[in-house]
């Protein structure tokens, strides 16, 4: 993913790298991301309502942290939870992934191999001073350390194994 206003080596600065552990599921992964409000199907979503409500002083960032997928949390946070509120954020959410990210895809029909190919593109990133976030970036905000340390919308996979000369060569053929 680029985030618009973010550059890096004279263009666009990647900002996020993910993959899919299922079979033909990146229409259902950029649905998750870009058209269902609700973060807890994306921590991508969820990463972007952290630094939107932390930006702004929010104190609904608490609730906005609770994973509501079970029904037991639900239940047990039905007091906590403002629908109308959620829904803003949501939509809020919503607005600035489809203005401000663009993305690439690089079909890879294996999994292991993907799931591979993201752990080392996301730890060449992690590693390149080059690749450091604008002062006006987004996930400066983050309340998540590793998200601002890094640039990056991620948490895992950061400062691992980077590409090697013959992953690049792989990704090139691809």
């Amino acid at each position: 993913m680029f985030e618009q206003g973010e550059e890096a080596h004279g263009g666009a600065r990647l900002v996020r790298a993910g993959t899919h552990t299922g079979a033909s599921q990146l229409s259902s992964r950029l649905l998750q991301h870009f058209v269902n409000e609700n973060k807890d199907r994306s921590i991508f979503r969820k990463n972007i309502g952290r630094a939107l409500l932390n930006k702004s002083g929010d104190p609904y960032l608490a609730v906005w942290e609770l994973d509501m997928t079970p029904s037991a949390a639900r239940k047990k946070h039905a007091g906590v939870l403002d629908v109308k509120k959620q829904q803003h954020v949501e939509q809020e959410v919503s607005a600035y992934m489809r203005k401000a990210f663009n993305f690439v895809f690089v079909p890879v029909v294996d999994k292991a191999q993907r799931l591979v190919l993201e752990s080392k593109i996301i730890s060449t990133l992690s590693h390149c001073e080059e690749c450091a976030p604008s002062a006006g970036w987004l996930g400066n905000y983050s309340p998540k350390a590793k998200i601002r340390e890094s640039g990056l919308w991620l948490v895992n996979e950061l400062y691992k194994e980077p590409l090697g000369e013959a992953d690049l060569v792989y990704l090139e053929s691809l």
